[in-house]
C-alpha cells in the first residue's frame, strides 16, 4: 500500500508481507506502482547507535528505495529542493524488518539514518549511479533542521562528522 506525504513525490510503502511456520516471503519494491527504474542497488551494515548521513549527490540527484531487511531504523529525508514548498524541511518515520515499511526519497533530497537494533541491514533501490565527486553531506545535527534524532551520542564517520551546515549547504547551491 502506497501512502503519500505532505512532500511533493516522497511516498511510504506498507510492503506485502506473508507469512507461515518457515518464516516470511516480503515484497520490497514494484517498479510498476512508483513509475521509476532504479538501476543501482546498494546495500549497508551497521550496528546500533550509528548514524549515516545526511547524503545528497549535487548533480545526477538520485531517488532512493530505502528498506530493512533486518534491524530498526529512525530514516531522515530533508527536501533540497529550492523552489519546493517543504524546502530545509524534514521527515522522519521508522523503518523495520517488524514493520515492513519503505520509503521512496525523490531526487532532491538529503537522506540519513539513526540504527536503533543491534545489527541492521538496509537496502537502497536508487534511480541513478552514484557519483562519488558530487557527494556531499549536511550535519545530521545541525540546529537549523531541527531534527530530533533518537540517541545522544551517535557514532559517526570522520566523513560525516565534516559534513556542510544547513548555512554553508544553501550558498553552495545558490
Amino acid at each position: 500500500m502506497i501512502k503519500k506525504t505532505k512532500f511533493k513525490d516522497l511516498i511510504l510503502v506498507n510492503n506485502k508481507s506473508f507469512k507461515d511456520s518457515r518464516g516470511y516471503f516480503k515484497e520490497l519494491l514494484l517498479e510498476k506502482n512508483l513509475k521509476k527504474k532504479f538501476p543501482f542497488l546498494v546495500m549497508s551494515f551497521s550496528k546500533k547507535n550509528v548514524i549515516r548521513g545526511l547524503h545528497l549527490q549535487t548533480k545526477n540527484s538520485q531517488g532512493k528505495f530505502v528498506s530493512v531487511i533486518k534491524g530498526k531504523i529512525f530514516d531522515v529525508a530533508i527536501d533540497l529542493r529550492r523552489k519546493s514548498k517543504t524546502f530545509g524541511k524534514s521527515m522522519s518515520v521508522i523503518l523495520s524488518e517488524n514493520n515492513s515499511k519503505s520509503i521512496f526519497i525523490p531526487p532532491g533530497f538529503a537522506h540519513g539514518f539513526c540504527t536503533l537494533s543491534k545489527e541492521n541491514y538496509i537496502v537502497y533501490s536508487c534511480t541513478k549511479y552514484r557519483e562519488k565527486k558530487y557527494e556531499i553531506g549536511i550535519k545530521y545535527n545541525d540546529k537549523d533542521l531541527k531534527i530530533n534524532w533518537p540517541i545522544k551520542n551517535p557514532i559517526i564517520s570522520d566523513k560525516d562528522r565534516n559534513n556542510f551546515s544547513f548555512k554553508e549547504f544553501k550558498e553552495i547551491i545558490k
